[in-house]
């Protein structure tokens, strides 16, 4: 394998109102929830409940991770380079962070590299804030404290295509469209997770996303560094 490829585990969240009833929710947090939904109130018209289930699940303090995607590059007998993926799901958000940190941790932490689109923005600092939030110690490739900005071990498909322009957002999806990677918004979209969850109930559906997410993250890093794509069959689900 190419030795900038070694050690990188790509990941990819989803992540859904911390409820679906909001007015179970504690007064104290919903005072709270108030307070932040009147940043980006604008002109809408909606209620502090309606902007609860639209954009709460974003928010780490009123959302929480039902899924988790990961992706590794491995060596195939055929000396091509593949793919292994595998996804972490369960309704239950503090032993679904625990099982992540304990797969984490059997990686070489001195080595380890983790990867996600908008990762630096979103899934890193979603992740280490729920699980603070769960009591559950953050393991050393998401600790941050006392690190400097080259000591992170942090890579960001997005931040790689910026090319140092800090004003500019490219999603996921226009970015696989731009160097013709498969689509894994087929089905669902980010946009829908959260209805899907509380409303659909299927958490097997949101699986399939998450994990098409990671593949098509694996892919785009290739893109990024100047590789070829993996061919669909050397993308293998552990």
């Amino acid at each position: 394998m190419i030795p900038e490829l070694r050690d990188i585990l790509f990941i990819d969240i989803e992540t859904v109102a911390s409820t679906d009833d909001y007015s179970s929710m504690d007064e104290r947090m919903k005072v709270q929830w108030s307070r932040k939904a009147n940043f980006f109130r604008r002109d809408t018209q909606l209620t502090d409940e309606q902007l609860f289930h639209e954009r709460a699940g974003i928010h780490a303090e009123f959302g929480k991770i039902v899924c988790i995607a990961v992706g590794r590059y491995v060596d195939q007998e055929s000396g091509e380079l593949g793919l292994k993926t595998k996804v972490y799901c369960d309704h239950n958000e503090a032993d679904l962070l625990l099982n992540f940190k304990q797969m984490i941790e059997k990686f070489d932490a001195a080595n380890l590299r983790l990867c996600a689109h908008n990762g630096k923005e979103f899934d890193y600092p979603y992740l280490c804030r729920r699980m603070l939030i769960n009591s559950i110690p953050l393991p050393a490739v998401l600790n941050l404290s006392g690190k400097r900005a080259w000591e992170i071990p942090h890579l960001d498909t997005m931040e790689l295509w910026k090319f140092g322009d800090y004003k500019h957002y490219t999603s996921l999806d226009l970015l696989a469209a731009l160097f013709q990677i498969p689509s894994s918004k087929d089905k669902i979209d980010g946009s829908q997770v959260n209805y899907v969850y509380h409303h659909d109930k299927d958490l097997e559906k949101i699986s399939e996303y998450c994990r098409a997410d990671v593949v098509v993250l694996a892919q785009l890093f290739l893109k990024l560094r100047g590789y070829s794509l993996i061919p669909q069959t050397n993308i293998v689900m552990a």
